[in-house]
């Protein structure tokens, strides 16, 4: 197996397939880059060199007791890149994943970023006022989190999709340990994306879906479409948060345009 070595020691999981110009995969709350074997496949067959590492706390990374907050989630991005001394890079993240993106502009530039892609993303700032209007998941998550994790799994897909996808799903959703998913959850609610959005200047995709139950669009997507400037916005009609799975063909080609567009 392949780590790296972030800044304060901790041992970082990643993975690739395929050769070619560099796609970094970057993965929400709770799941490590196996979520991403789909688009590992299809990239990698278009000539894309497909990699992706597991956040700390997720995967087979290492659980440190601290360091779950947006600024080492993007250090260690930094960190990543620089080790792999990764260059053109198309960087792709899905929900949370958004968030350390544009942290990662902001505290260490876009040198090494050719553009970036934000799939269903929870930026710029989901709740006015996070702890009190949170609270109620996380105690859910406190008395039964695999209920919890049951209970969203049929609105992160659409009805068509097979029971044995949804299984798998959530399989590799018990990668995480609940002090990490909860650690990490206080962390995306409290943060505010909305400045350092405005500054971003590589060329930018938002793709989002009108029926996204775990980032509504209206409160997510089409403000951080809003602030980024020239990004290219598109929407997907009756797609869930889950859409890398359930809008997948539409999905890649919509990227794979938009990387030979830039």
């Amino acid at each position: 197996m392949s780590f790296i070595t972030a800044r304060d020691g901790t041992q970082l999981y990643w993975r690739e397939w395929g050769n070619g110009a560099p796609i970094v995969f970057l993965n929400p709350l709770g799941v490590g880059s196996q979520m991403w074997d789909y688009q590992f496949i299809a990239f990698a067959e278009q000539g894309f060199r497909c990699i992706g590492f597991d956040r700390r706390g997720h995967g087979r990374s290492d659980q440190p007791p601290c360091g779950y907050d947006t600024d080492t989630f993007a250090d260690d991005v930094a960190t990543f890149l620089d080790t792999l001394d990764l260059d053109r890079v198309t960087l792709l993240g899905h929900s949370m994943a958004a968030g350390e993106i544009v942290r990662y502009l902001s505290r260490h530039g876009g040198d090494r970023v050719a553009r970036i892609v934000l799939l269903a993303p929870m930026t710029p700032k989901l709740l006015d006022t996070p702890e009190r209007s949170f609270e109620p998941v996380w105690a859910q998550w406190s008395e039964d989190y695999p209920k919890w994790v049951a209970d969203a799994t049929m609105p992160f897909f659409v009805p068509e999709t097979s029971t044995a996808m949804m299984r798998w799903f959530v399989s590799i959703l018990q990668e995480v340990s609940l002090p990490v998913a909860l650690a990490c959850s206080r962390t995306m609610i409290a943060e505010d994306f909305r400045d350092e959005m405005r500054r971003i200047d590589v060329p930018t995709l938002i793709v989002h879906g009108d029926r996204d139950r775990s980032a509504p669009i209206e409160r997510t997507g089409i403000p951080s479409a809003a602030l980024i400037p020239g990004c290219r916005f598109v929407i997907y009609e009756g797609a869930p948060h889950g859409l890398m799975y359930t809008h997948r063909p539409r999905l890649h080609a919509d990227i794979l345009q938009f990387i030979n567009e830039t």
